[in-house]
């Protein structure tokens, strides 16, 4: 097996950690804090390319490789004193549970083969008194990967958390969108019971700390802040911090998590696939038994952050712009991952492409701030009930939708999620190109560049390329395409003269902000 090795790693100080999940939100801010702590650090990851526009990537190792595979585990795990597991298989189908335990038992297993001299696992936090039989999917296969972890002869650190509180967490923008969007709000009975949220900077302070543990600890911690509250405290909490009115928030026992996870997903950018096992493991009390953790990891005053004081950080940071990872960081499970093929006749198939090219009257810096500034509230540049459509109908079907966003609204790199793409390949100033997460009936890209002719005046090139799957796929394409000429044609013509008008702070030009405008009238949310 070949191994991909990218980086130059760092000093030889430290311990040499691994790190799976780096793409992910927690692994994409361990790894900086790694870094600074004197670590070298080494990333196992399935598609390299999604980490290498991070700050932190010139300073460490990335290696290409799945956890699930033993080779590329293997090769990983050379050399490292301490290995990072924070990667489930959470939606990738309903055998989810026994693709955690094969890759937990195999990552163990190369652990010990390879002299690792400790794992450190973030799991869930489970309720006390409950048996393990009646326990959501969710928090059941974390509780069995941090059983096998501390079960192998590899001395191991597992850390149980609960609510996430941070700038792009899952659990946060759940509670930001649902708080924040509906001033009176109808909930399901699990708004009352209590859980112990956790500020994302002592998540990363305990895995940090983590690495120089004695070599005699090999043991479970709960970890969570000072502050115990049911849902519905922090809702109301969240909108004294974020300067809202009063929640009026009134409980309604019929909502299953089932029916709760759909709610959520109506309401917020995070999807029902993974809004179903936060609010299933909202169901029991979730409140940590002991604070052990502090005999080697000492609290700092202030320390763990208080939730409010973790609210105000959170909302300080979406403000300002300064995301460091999303929730929608790593790839959504079950959405496509192959690369564009550069073979018309890849897989065999048909790839059918719809391409716009036209002249700009700007300067290519004009046209790539225009380009790399697409999505999110800057929008798509063309016929919004389309794209608001397109986004609730991949909602219904369990898909992403047309909420998430955007990391940082001026600036993009690889990895990126995007509404409901994500960005493939990005090279500043030529080329963006994006990979679709909806739903499908195949595989489907949309590409822009910015050219320069011989006579030095910039062109727009655009692509939308679709390999089909199956009867259904080119049914599909050809159902939708005589909308290409309103939806990818008013998009190229509204990009190039929004290039030509002249883009101000922000990405926005006078043909975002009209586009903006009937967006919000076509229902779709900023």
């Amino acid at each position: 097996m070949t191994v991909d090795r990218r980086g130059q790693g760092g000093s030889s100080a430290g311990a040499h950690c691994l790190v799976t999940g780096a793409s992910g939100y927690i692994g994409g801010r361990l790894v900086p804090d790694l870094l600074e702590a004197g670590h070298r650090v080494r990333c196992l990851a399935r598609s390299p390319d999604k980490l290498r526009d991070h700050p932190w990537a010139p300073d460490v190792e990335t290696v290409r490789g799945d956890v699930t595979d033993a080779a590329s585990v293997a090769a990983a795990m050379d050399g490292v004193d301490v290995a990072y597991y924070l990667v489930h298989a959470l939606g990738t189908g309903g055998d989810f549970e026994e693709t955690d335990r094969r890759a937990a038992r195999t990552f163990a297993e190369q652990a010990h083969a390879a002299g690792v001299r400790r794992i450190v696992y973030l799991g869930g936090l489970t309720p006390q008194g409950v048996p393990e039989h009646t326990l959501s999917p969710h928090l059941r296969s974390r509780a069995e990967v941090g059983r096998i972890f501390l079960d192998s002869p590899v001395p191991a650190t597992v850390l149980r958390a609960a609510v996430v509180i941070g700038s792009g967490s899952a659990s946060f923008e759940m509670l930001r969108y649902l708080t924040e969007r509906l001033p009176v709000m109808v909930t399901p009975s699990w708004v009352h019971t209590r859980t112990q949220p956790v500020a994302v900077r002592d998540v990363l302070r305990y895995l940090v700390a983590s690495a120089t543990m004695p070599a005699d600890v090999d043991r479970a911690f709960d970890i969570g802040g000072p502050d115990v509250l049911t849902y519905r405290d922090m809702m109301r909490r969240y909108a004294a911090v974020a300067g809202l009115r009063r929640r009026v928030i009134v409980p309604v026992p019929v909502l299953t998590p089932r029916l709760s996870s759909h709610w959520v997903g109506l309401v917020t950018p995070v999807p029902a696939g993974i809004a179903r096992p936060l609010t299933e493991s909202l169901r029991h009390e979730v409140v940590c038994r002991e604070h052990d953790i502090a005999a080697y990891v000492p609290d700092a005053p202030g320390r763990p952050l208080p939730f409010d004081e973790a609210l105000d950080l959170a909302l300080r940071r979406v403000r300002e712009a300064q995301v460091a990872t999303r929730w929608s960081s790593a790839a959504v499970p079950g959405a496509p991952s192959d690369p564009l093929p550069t073979d018309p006749d890849w897989a065999g198939g048909s790839l059918y492409r719809d391409e716009r090219h036209r002249a700009v009257s700007a300067s290519p810096e004009a046209l790539w701030k225009v380009i790399e500034g697409i999505g999110g509230e800057n929008g798509w540049y063309s016929f919004p009930l389309a794209w608001a459509v397109r986004g609730w109908l991949d909602r219904v079907v369990g898909g992403v939708g047309l909420r998430r966003g955007r990391r940082d609204p001026q600036r993009l790199r690889a990895g990126d999620s995007l509404d409901f793409w994500r960005v493939e390949e990005i090279e500043p100033g030529r080329l963006l190109r994006l990979r679709a997460e909806m739903r499908l009936p195949g595989l489907a890209w949309l590409e822009m560049r910015v050219e320069t002719d011989g006579a030095g005046r910039t062109g727009y090139r655009q692509r939308a390329l679709f390999h089909p799957r199956g009867l259904l796929g080119h049914a599909y394409w050809w159902s939708v395409s005589p909308f290409h000429a309103v939806v990818f044609g008013g998009m190229a013509r509204n990009i190039t003269r929004a290039a030509a008008g002249g883009s101000v702070p922000g990405g926005a030009t006078a043909a975002g902000r009209g586009w903006r405008t009937r967006r919000r009238r076509a229902g779709v949310p900023n």
